[in-house]
């Protein structure tokens, strides 16, 4: 799989996030329901959605990113790729 190039949109992420789950889990969810709440995710699951972001975007998903909360929705998932996505790269301190 290639690595999305930006530039990225909450609602252009929101929507290829929706796509993905929508083909894996074979049920329509809103961008705001808390799919683990609902049953629609679970937290197995959650690992093949790390895995997902980290391959289309070129992302990191590491310490205190890797919590359920960043992927109860879909809104959380495109608002965490974004602040990845537009992190500063980690710089050598001399």
């Amino acid at each position: 799989m290639s690595v999305q190039e930006g530039p990225f949109t909450a609602e252009g992420l929101e929507k290829e996030i929706l796509d993905f789950l929508t083909e894996r889990i074979k049920a329509t969810v809103e961008v705001d329901q808390d799919l683990f709440a609902s049953g629609v995710v679970s937290s197995m699951f959650a690992m093949q959605l790390v895995v997902h972001l980290e391959e289309t975007y070129g992302i990191a998903i590491v310490g205190g990113d890797l919590k359920l909360d960043n992927f109860r929705t879909v809104q959380t998932m495109a608002g965490l790729v974004l602040r990845l996505r537009n992190a500063p790269e980690a710089t050598a301190h001399a």
